[in-house]
């Protein structure tokens, strides 16, 4: 509830404030009373109890009612609800939609009276002409509106003294010229037309807002309403012209344009505007032409404003805006604020990719002088992303928000630099987004699977462990390899209940799995695990509960973590390694040599095997060009992990001759697509149960020689 004393203290103020700006005829008490209301009707809508813009549009009608005509009026309460009506309640839009409704009914209810006295005057005049000559002078010549009247060949007749005041010229000077004389560079491009086709008959009435030249050089503007008069029979005699001064009025309207579409800091063009002039050039220039905007946002701008103050946070914007100005002063370009350190330059005519990369540069370059203010240099730097398109088929939203994603890829590759929208890139982000999204939901609905990559010992043959891989079956996308959606995964942190489902999974269906020869162990699941899973203190837990729900005994379960998962971990996470470790589960260094490779660091850790990466093995391949490097690096690895008691598994094998140069480098296992894909777990069984060769062969061509 708002305090009465409040509202009566800013009806008070109001009160004075409009006192001398229009003539009325109310006493004192009977104006405080009427604007008492009014403030409590303010009050009512600022506080919810109604639309503000509603409440708005009646107060300012109910203002033209009550003969508070003057525009000064209009201004005075404007002003009063500026500084007092947050006292009102409410907040900054619902005081500013308020104020904008009071503009708005304020206008309407104007032009409204203005055209029924208008109209009065007219009837008066035919009336007058009907009934004698002299009577129709006496209200031409006292008539508070300008009036005009020519004759049918565009000539004018006669001008009203008040006309002529307001032009500040005699009535004489206008006669016997032409209504064309009279046409100003401002003159809307369909006036002369419609002023033409009343002359010629073809249309009765025809209104518009005109400039005139004053002769004293100042401008104007009138509201002008031309119609036919016609004699008794009705033939046309004469063209008449009523001219209403809104100068003020429009100064007035003018204002409040401004001030609701440019920022009040900077004096840029707002958003508002922005739009408002896209949407204009989409709607009117050649679709075949291009427009590009730059997008720019400060960089560190937050810090600036933590440390220095707000205060001079506003000073670098305004500095900012000032130097943006300077690159906009070429023909076809708008800079506007957008909001915050934001801001947008439009290129409108000959935009292609390499001018809109130009402006960029043209950015960058003036903002990399310091702004001074109050002595002090602030530095300022700024990311852009830059966008480009056909007008023809393009959206304003969708051209800015284009814009706004690649600035942020600026930011991303390193500030102070642009870059360029990819329409392929955005699609790739729009999709990783949609998929992460739809990741927590994937789970619950079923939309994983696992499937299984044999392992083969390189001595033997045999498959000696199964990586389980898991895939999601989007319905829209489908089947998505993990590369696709463990990173989201990660991110989105659903990756530990998406591990836990992976491992319950992998571990039922590895305790199906039968020895791979008389007097063998059934091969081990390997079972990777992301960083979030190895910092999760249930994890111990979780994994012996695994085992013994689905009786998948310890050693058959090696779970692989990456090297960068464990290279300069916390002793915490080492412990849960320990303790799975010693319990009998093996574990896996995966993709070893991608990491930090802090050698010293590997000798601490509780690890059985390590994974070297495919990217170290692609040299060994048949006809592979970096070979000799490739395996002196091989050699080097497997030589330190044997020293460590470690085995070595090479991933990325993908012909004979390559799994041949590992096995005599000393690998003890190996995975890829020489020996067998990743298959659905209903087709592991068949690749398990092969026989043994002397050495090691795709499984598949097994298969197919049993």
């Amino acid at each position: 509830m708002i305090p009465a004393e409040a509202v009566e203290s800013v009806a008070r103020a109001w009160t004075r404030a409009i006192a001398d700006t229009s003539y009325v005829t109310y006493t004192p008490a009977e104006a405080d009373a009427l604007l008492l209301e009014y403030t409590r009707q303010a009050a009512c809508a600022l506080r919810g109890e109604r639309d503000p813009a509603s409440a708005g549009r009646a107060i300012g009608a109910a203002l033209v009612s009550g003969h508070y005509t003057d525009p000064a009026s209009l201004a005075a309460t404007l002003t009063v609800f500026a500084r007092h009506g947050t006292r009102l309640g409410g907040g900054t839009a619902e005081l500013g939609a308020l104020q904008g409704g009071i503009a708005a009914g304020y206008s309407t209810a104007l032009r409204e009276l203005t055209l029924n006295q208008q109209e009065a005057i007219r009837s008066a005049a035919f009336a007058a002409r009907d009934e004698s000559e002299a009577r129709f002078r006496a209200v031409f010549s006292a008539a508070p509106i300008g009036i005009g009247l020519a004759d049918l060949n565009g000539l004018v007749v006669e001008v009203n003294q008040t006309l002529a005041t307001m032009l500040g010229r005699t009535p004489e000077s206008y006669r016997g010229r032409h209504i064309r004389e009279i046409a100003e560079p401002t003159d809307p491009r369909e006036l002369w037309g419609s002023l033409s086709e009343l002359l010629r008959g073809e249309r009765d009435f025809y209104a518009v807002d005109k400039e005139f030249s004053r002769a004293d050089g100042t401008s104007l503007w009138t509201h002008l309403r031309a119609t036919v008069i016609r004699d008794e029979i009705g033939r046309r005699r004469f063209l008449l012209g009523l001219f209403e001064d809104i100068t003020e009025r429009r100064s007035m309207h003018m204002h409040l344009r401004h001030q609701a579409t440019h920022d009040p800091l900077t004096g840029l063009p707002n958003r508002t505007l922005f739009f408002e002039h896209l949407e204009g050039l989409l709607g009117t220039a050649d679709p075949d032409c291009k427009v590009a905007l730059c997008y720019l946002d400060l960089d560190g701008f937050k810090e600036v404003n933590d440390t220095l103050g707000h205060v001079v946070g506003d000073q670098l914007l305004v500095g900012v805006a000032h130097r943006l100005a300077e690159c906009a002063q070429r023909p076809g370009r708008l800079v506007a604020r957008m909001g915050g350190d934001e801001f947008v330059m439009l290129l409108a005519e000959h935009a292609d990719a390499a001018s809109a990369t130009n402006a960029a540069d043209e950015i960058l370059d003036a903002l990399r002088r310091p702004i001074c203010f109050d002595g002090r240099e602030i530095p300022v730097s700024a990311s852009v992303g830059v966008v480009e398109h056909s007008i023809g088929g393009a959206h304003p939203t969708e051209l800015v928000r284009a814009a706004d994603i690649t600035l942020y890829w600026a930011k991303a590759e390193g500030k102070g630099r642009w870059a360029l929208f990819d329409a392929d890139r955005s699609a790739s982000e729009i999709t990783r987004y949609t998929l992460s999204a739809a990741l927590p939901g994937a789970l619950e609905r079923g939309e994983f699977v696992v499937d299984y990559q044999p392992i083969v010992d390189l001595k033997t043959g045999a498959v000696s462990a199964v990586e389980a891989l898991v895939r999601w079956r989007h319905p829209d996308f489908g089947l998505l390899k993990p590369d696709r959606f463990i990173g989201l995964a990660e991110e989105t942190g659903v990756i530990v209940q998406l591990g836990r489902w992976v491992l319950e999974q992998s571990c039922a269906e590895a305790a199906t799995w039968p020895p791979t020869g008389p007097g063998s162990a059934p091969p081990a699941v390997n079972v990777n695990l992301a960083v979030r899973q190895t910092h999760d203190p249930h994890l111990v837990a979780e994994v012996f509960k695994i085992l013994a729900d689905t009786g998948l005994p310890p050693q058959q379960l090696q779970l692989e973590i990456t090297e960068s998962a464990v290279i300069g971990t916390e002793d915490g996470s080492l412990d849960v390694l320990r303790e799975l470790a010693k319990a009998g589960v093996r574990i896996a260094i995966d993709d070893f040599g991608t990491g930090y490779s802090n050698l010293a660091y590997l000798r601490q850790l509780p690890a059985h095997i390590v994974k070297i990466d495919a990217s170290f093995t692609a040299g060994l391949r048949a006809g592979g060009t970096d070979g000799h490097v490739d395996e002196q690096i091989v050699g080097a690895l497997v030589s330190l992990a044997h020293g460590l008691g470690m085995s070595v598994t090479a991933e990325g094998v993908e012909d004979e001759e390559q799994a041949a140069r590992l096995a005599a480098l000393g690998c003890d296992s190996a995975q890829g697509w020489y020996f067998a894909r990743a298959v659905p777990a209903n087709q592991l069984a068949g690749l398990l149960s092969l026989p043994v060769p002397g050495a090691p062969a795709p499984l598949e061509r097994r298969r197919g020689e049993r």
